[in-house]
């Protein structure tokens, strides 16, 4: 009964999934909370638009680089003290930076607490594989993956709220005191890994086991569909404060901080995905994701602010039913090094992420919103396309 993996009907089952929730909470605001603040450290620091913006990037930098150690240590180390540490290691930061007068090193810390969050996603979805009953990895994953929608949204709109009330020091001084208290509510609550199995080989063999899932036709079409998604979600809300700034909307950064909320409704279409892949298969609801996600991308080209609000909420349904169905896949699809596989995956995803946050600069620049929204509208949705006409035209052959 001790080596049976945990289901629904399990405590042990909810423990991990609060114990990660709360993880994730704390992780996901901690990267995104500087994504509204961005016109702020503009005025600041006085450094530019693209600059600003490297506050996000650099900090996804960091992340990946800490995926790509952490989820690799990860496979030979055991999940849980990954995952607990990775807690505190980013409040700290908080903590240092309201104090920082130069811009270059707010950036630099930026970039030390993105690796620091990194050790929670890194760990969270192998250790959900490997502790959660395979007919519910994909409901646990669904949840885990909505707790990252709840994060980044609460992140958002808390940044923008207190900012505009306080001072974004003080909100990052709010941050660090609730990251360390999520970090001792974690320690006490996150069972320790029964079914987790060390790696005893090399390194020079686990780092070929880590190279092993880039091979995998199947994992690469994954890992480059979590990429797109995040180029064109991140995109949109990276440069949504400054298009609503702006004429004729001239909102308040605190108003624009309540659109945040529609994360909120990926937080409801994690697990309801979840739960209808199990009915009608991860593929296809996956692919009806991707699709949403594009609808709601094209309605914030709308002039009417109810319609861009409408839009957001429907763009955020699309990305997370997207994005956990891909999540999930992941640990199904590897047979090895799951720590690896997740980490690639969400290297991957963090990729998009920096990209949507930096790279996408030029095109906001040089064509404002109206190109920026197209482009990312038709990314995921040509992705899938392609690659749905790709299997075909190869199953054809077989």
């Amino acid at each position: 009964m001790e080596n049976r993996k945990y289901t629904v009907r399990d405590r042990g089952f909810w423990k991990i999934i609060a114990s990660l929730l709360l993880a994730s909470l704390f992780i996901f605001a901690n990267i995104y909370v500087v994504q509204p603040l961005l016109p702020v450290f503009v005025t600041d620091f006085d450094v530019s638009v693209a600059t600003s913006s490297l506050s996000m990037s650099l900090t996804i930098i960091g992340v990946i680089a800490g995926l790509i150690m952490l989820g690799f240590l990860s496979d030979r180390n055991g999940r849980h003290s990954y995952i607990i540490w990775s807690l505190l290691g980013s409040a700290i930061p908080f903590f240092i930076l309201p104090f920082v007068e130069s811009f270059t090193l707010f950036l630099i810390l930026r970039f030390i607490q993105g690796f620091a969050l990194a050790g929670v996603p890194a760990a969270a979805l192998a250790y959900i594989s490997e502790e959660i009953d395979r007919k519910n990895i994909a409901y646990a994953t669904a949840l885990y993956i909505s707790s990252n929608a709840l994060g980044g949204m609460l992140g958002r709109v808390f940044a923008g709220f207190l900012t505009d009330a306080f001072s974004w020091q003080f909100t990052f001084l709010a941050f660090g005191i609730t990251g360390i208290a999520l970090f001792v509510a974690v320690l006490f609550l996150l069972p320790r890994s029964r079914h987790f199995e060390a790696s005893h080989l090399t390194f020079s063999k686990d780092i070929e086991g880590f190279l092993f899932h880039l091979k995998n036709p199947a994992l690469l079409v994954v890992f480059g569909l979590g990429a797109i998604l995040q180029i064109s979600f991140t995109g949109v809300w990276t440069y949504l404060p400054f298009h609503l700034q702006a004429p004729p909307y001239s909102m308040s950064l605190q108003a624009i901080s309540y659109l945040f909320f529609a994360y909120g409704i990926g937080a409801i279409g994690s697990p309801l995905a979840g739960r209808t892949a199990e009915a009608f298969g991860l593929r296809r609801v996956r692919i009806i994701g991707v699709f949403v996600l594009s609808a709601g991308i094209l309605m914030t080209l709308a002039p009417a602010l109810w319609i861009v609000t409408l839009g957001l909420c429907i763009t955020c349904l699309g990305f997370f039913t997207a994005h956990s169905l891909t999540a999930a896949s992941v640990g199904m699809q590897a047979t090895h090094h799951k720590g690896s596989a997740s980490s690639l995956y969400l290297v991957s995803y963090y990729i998009g992420v920096a990209a949507g946050s930096s790279m996408l600069s030029p095109i906001w620049t040089q064509f404002g919103w109206e190109v920026l929204i197209l482009f990312c509208a038709a990314m995921p949705a040509v992705y899938v396309l392609i690659v749905t006409w790709y299997r075909k035209r190869a199953a054809s052959f077989s």
